[in-house]
């Protein structure tokens, strides 16, 4: 299947064996995010936790920011960090790409996930339980072609609603990047209809950064697995042996308020790739649509 993935974004792989290279010599435990909010809230979330890894792990540790999904991918392969913080579908294609690779640990949310629809007001699309099949023809906007929840898993409600892809169901589809940014552009006017992590759109609503006159949730798909951290393959071959089970139980013992805050979690569940095999049948569905 990786081969395949491999084709649906061919920009961001390059051959695997330079990809390894160098990795070996890795001094410091390094971990990145998929940059799915601002760089503020992602600073809040993971910063801290360089401190912790180093306590529990008893090694140097370093985020390292990324630009996009695409980069936070690239980074994972090449073997630049260890671990990520990916969503479903973006870590599906990373531990695809690199042997042995695991989702570790996630939040109880991750297992029961949400996409929210959202709709500006002059789309004139209200809220409703069944799938909204007025959205046919209006603008579109995704967040980043990597997001699970802001492109994977809303691209197959619509294909499964249209039996088309979203290209054949709107006047315009286009991709904001991450979902913040989908809500404020549909906010703002920019486009009339998107889809973007439940999570997002209630942090903005608490905060009171929505305006119900402009946007609002017009549908909510069922529950999926999502964001979760994946360790990258091989690293008890970099720092030692059981180095990987020191990585899922330090995540697991994360008790700081303030990290747990900021990811919106009480705490860390273990997780493994296996309880992402719903994701894995999503990815090569719209894989299959994409290559006809």
């Amino acid at each position: 299947m990786f081969c395949v993935l491999r084709r649906l974004f061919a920009g961001i792989f390059v051959c695997t064996a330079w990809l390894s290279s160098g990795f070996a010599q890795a001094p410091v435990f390094q971990y990145t995010a998929v940059p799915d909010q601002d760089d503020a809230v992602l600073a809040q979330r993971y910063e801290k936790f360089a401190a912790h890894f180093r306590q529990k792990l008893g090694v140097n540790a370093r985020y390292v920011p990324v630009s996009s999904y695409e980069a936070a991918v690239k980074a994972f392969i090449a073997g630049e960090v260890q671990l990520a913080w990916f969503g479903a579908f973006s870590g599906l294609i990373a531990r695809m790409a690199v042997p042995g690779s695991e989702f570790v640990a996630q939040g109880e949310k991750d297992r029961n996930f949400k996409t929210y629809f959202i709709a500006h007001s002059s789309s004139g699309i209200k809220p409703s339980k069944d799938f909204p099949k007025d959205i046919r023809g209006k603008s579109f906007l995704f967040g980043s072609p990597m997001s699970t929840a802001g492109r994977l898993v809303p691209e197959y409600w619509i294909r499964q609603e249209f039996g088309q892809g979203s290209r054949n169901v709107f006047s315009r589809v286009s991709f904001s990047g991450d979902h913040t940014s989908t809500l404020d552009l549909i906010q703002a006017g920019a486009a009339e209809v998107g889809a973007l992590d439940y999570t997002v759109f209630e942090a903005a609503q608490r905060a009171g950064k929505i305006d119900p006159s402009k946007v609002a949730v017009i549908w909510e798909t069922p529950a999926f697995p999502d964001y979760g951290f994946v360790l990258r393959g091989g690293v008890d071959g970099t720092f030692g042996e059981g180095f990987s089970a020191k990585v899922r139980q330090a995540i697991l013992d994360v008790s700081d308020e303030e990290i747990l805050k900021a990811f919106g979690r009480p705490q860390f569940v273990p997780a493994s790739n296996a309880e992402y095999g719903f994701i894995e049948k999503l990815a090569s569905a719209l894989v299959a649509e994409e290559g006809k």
